[in-house]
């Protein structure tokens, strides 16, 4: 049985958070206060945290790293849908996200690990990353090595 992670993050502004992952990506709020709110992302406990170091205009920092002919920022997060769970959440993100970092595509197609995948920036520039994958169990580790043998 998998348990559900746990990750805290940081953004430059508290309402703008609130409004990103709870009213735009549809997350429920947990508990908050006036430097955090907890939010439900899937089961998984995401905690948004004020740096006020960050500024109204200021982006979390990130490196890029190429994978599969993209630029891949690190770090990011996100969590691993089933596909159908995935096309909804892409269809939804497209009404408010106009640049995606990587766009809604099927990535290492017809290989191990073959899956459905996207990435995007809240607004205080922390990388998000959703993916999905026809058998989780068999393909979400899945190496060359293994589809060989």
């Amino acid at each position: 049985m998998l348990t559900p992670f746990h990750i805290a993050f940081q953004v430059r502004d508290i309402d703008e958070a609130r409004e990103f992952y709870g009213r735009k990506m549809g997350l429920p709020e947990g508990r908050s206060d006036s430097a955090w709110i907890d939010f439900n992302m899937f089961g998984h406990q995401v905690v948004a945290h004020l740096n006020p170091t960050l500024g109204p205009n200021g982006k979390v920092a990130n490196h890029c790293n190429p994978v599969d002919a993209h630029a891949v920022p690190v770090p990011h997060f996100g969590v691993v849908l089933e596909i159908d769970q995935w096309k909804e959440l892409a269809k939804r993100v497209r009404t408010f996200v106009n640049d995606f970092i990587v766009e809604p595509y099927v990535r290492f197609e017809g290989l191990p690990g073959e899956q459905h995948t996207m990435f995007f920036e809240d607004p205080s520039g922390n990388a998000l990353e959703f993916k999905a994958f026809a058998n989780i169990n068999a393909e979400l580790f899945a190496t060359t090595r293994e589809a060989d043998a």
